[in-house]
């Protein structure tokens, strides 16, 4: 159980001084909470033999007075100090596992589900800051402040009496352990159940307007009341442990108040204890509930922070595919890029996606990657990203390999515009300008002006201040085509990947951006995969992709007079415009 302070251990030791100084003022409180009801007792003795005078019993209620105005001030201490930093523990893993998912690469993203990871992310953290907060709480009041307790009742009241209140104590601490385990295993199952109807919610949020055309709303609304009472009956499970934990503590408790209170009255009429040391003692007994019960939430919260730690330390211990080199090298500007003998398969495949690749593209050089559906065109591209573990063979820039590079200065040099296009739910500005440096208004617009988007940007009531809505949804495809094409060139980056970007628009709004593009890009790498042969034309080189391999090249009069799939390809697609 307690295991979790010691996968927590390295937070501790950094501050350790600061945990230091709350748990001391906590012990001082608990101390001084020993207090008053000695004093009651010392009056009520007094009272009995007739001895209290009138400055006698003032001083007392300055003392009670002094005990609570401290304890006042030392609780604030200890409370703001130990809470505050369980919030910073909070902070630091959610910063860490933020910086995690950012370096992480997509084998990764397709083992994790993304509402598991927002799981780990919320409620998981959240039970870690109660093990750093409340749970130190607790584990101090149920050792230290119930040890003082016990000592001042032994040794200032009765021997005896104490240890026949506290029969119950080892029978409780039982229970409470057999309690403990069942938590830990249901609240782990509840954390997965949540992190499924997380993921599903995700998902069907996104997805929205699919379920709508193919009329799934009642079975979507189905699908996820089964969830959220898997959720409930799950968590429901954990609440009945959970609700066993007072119920007994407070039985076991009632019957040290009976031992308490039995025992000691025969001791008080056999002299030989007080009726003011047998009030303090059944005082004591009442201060007692709180510790015994926080034994039981030390052993929920130990537990259920266990159980989350567990979840999140598995996210942290996963390495990414690709790590910088130990010294990495450096050039100004990626003159040259080769592929020799490149061959690579996707983790969990069985076959190749690319076989025997080898390609040149000198700096300058606008180069189109077309084929068939799944012919590994969007695979190569991504071997400059360095996404997944190096593949067989080498890609080289400058003649150094590419893995000799740190993945900052690789990725600085590449603007990618992928498939399906991201945006942010933020201002068309703000995704604009997402990775570029600040841009006048000005340079945006003859930006839009290259991509053809001014004009539609001019429909939009708040033209570059308009929100865009989550993932761009209240954009069309071909409007959110051109701003991810334009997020790019924005960039003005070394090297431009544009992987099927102009699918969604039509043939005349490619032709404009085709020509603002060779305009633009002279002197810098461009490469090109699509699927419209159109939007590689005007490429130096164009290469045919096929299971991976090559199977022709050259510029387009070249493919034209080889009769082979590419000139067929044309004359279809051209057949289409017609």
């Amino acid at each position: 159980m307690f295991s979790v302070f010691k996968k927590l251990s390295w937070y501790f030791k950094e501050q350790w001084l600061r945990y230091t100084v709350a748990i001391i003022a906590l012990m001082m409180v608990n101390l001084l909470e020993l207090l008053p009801p000695k004093i009651i007792g010392l009056a009520i003795d007094e009272i009995q033999y007739q001895t209290l005078t009138n400055g006698r019993l003032a001083e007392l209620i300055l003392w009670l007075m002094g005990v609570i105005l401290m304890s006042y001030l030392l609780s604030f201490f200890w409370d703001y100090t130990l809470f505050g930093r369980s919030i910073l523990l909070e902070r630091r893993l959610r910063s860490n596992l933020m910086g995690h998912f950012l370096r992480m690469t997509p084998r990764f993203f397709g083992h994790y589900r993304t509402g598991d990871l927002m799981a780990r992310s919320t409620n998981d953290l959240k039970a870690i800051m109660m093990t750093a907060g409340y749970g130190i709480l607790t584990l101090v009041d149920s050792t230290v402040f119930m040890s003082f307790i016990i000592v001042m009742m032994f040794f200032t009241i009765s021997a005896k009496l104490t240890l026949a209140a506290l029969i119950p104590l080892p029978i409780m601490a039982y229970i409470i352990h057999k309690y403990g385990r069942r938590i830990h295993t249901r609240f782990r199952k509840a954390q997965q159940s949540f992190s499924d109807l997380n993921n599903y919610t995700l998902e069907s949020v996104k997805g929205v307007r699919v379920t709508r055309a193919f009329v799934q709303e009642r079975e979507d609304e189905k699908r996820f009341a089964d969830m959220t009472e898997d959720v409930y009956q799950k968590n429901a499970d954990v609440a009945k442990v959970d609700a066993f934990f007072e119920p007994t503590i407070n039985v076991l408790v009632g019957l040290s108040y009976t031992i308490g209170i039995g025992y000691g009255a025969v001791m008080v009429f056999n002299q030989q204890i007080s009726f003011g040391d047998l009030v303090s003692f059944n005082v004591y007994l009442g201060m007692l509930i709180w510790p015994m019960i926080a034994v039981g939430d030390l052993i929920n919260v130990m537990q259920r922070g266990n159980a989350s730690i567990d979840r999140v330390e598995n996210i942290l211990d996963q390495e990414p595919d690709v790590h910088d080199p130990p010294k990495p090298k450096v050039i100004d500007v990626p003159e040259k890029i080769e592929f020799k003998d490149v061959s690579f398969q996707y983790p969990d495949t069985e076959s190749h996606q690319i076989r025997n690749m080898n390609l040149t593209i000198n700096r300058g050089q606008t180069i189109g990657i077309v084929g068939k559906t799944g012919s590994g065109k969007t695979t190569l591209m991504k071997q400059l990203l360095r996404q997944y573990e190096p593949p067989e063979g080498q890609v080289l820039i400058n003649g150094i390999d590419i893995q000799d590079f740190s993945l900052d200065q690789t990725r600085a040099w590449i603007g990618y515009v992928p498939q399906d296009h991201m945006l942010f739910s933020k201002t068309i500005r703000e995704n604009l300008l997402f990775g570029s440096e600040p841009k006048t208004d000005d340079e945006i617009y003859q930006m839009l002006e290259q991509v053809d988007l001014k004009e539609d940007l001019n429909q939009f009531p708040q033209g570059l201040d308009t929100l865009v809505g989550e993932s761009g949804v209240t954009l069309s495809g071909g409007q959110k085509q051109r701003v991810s094409l334009a997020r790019a060139l924005l960039m003005d980056p070394e090297i431009l990947i544009l992987d099927d970007t102009l699918s969604a628009v039509d043939g005349k709004t490619e032709a404009t951006i085709i020509s603002h593009l060779k305009d633009e890009r002279k002197g810098k790498t461009t490469i090109i995969s699509a699927h419209r042969l159109s939007a590689v034309k005007h490429a130096e080189e164009i290469i045919v992709l096929d299971q991976g391999r090559i199977i022709e090249r050259g510029t387009h009069e070249d493919l034209i007079k080889q009769n082979g799939w590419y000139k067929t390809q044309y004359e279809i697609q051209q057949m289409g415009e017609v």
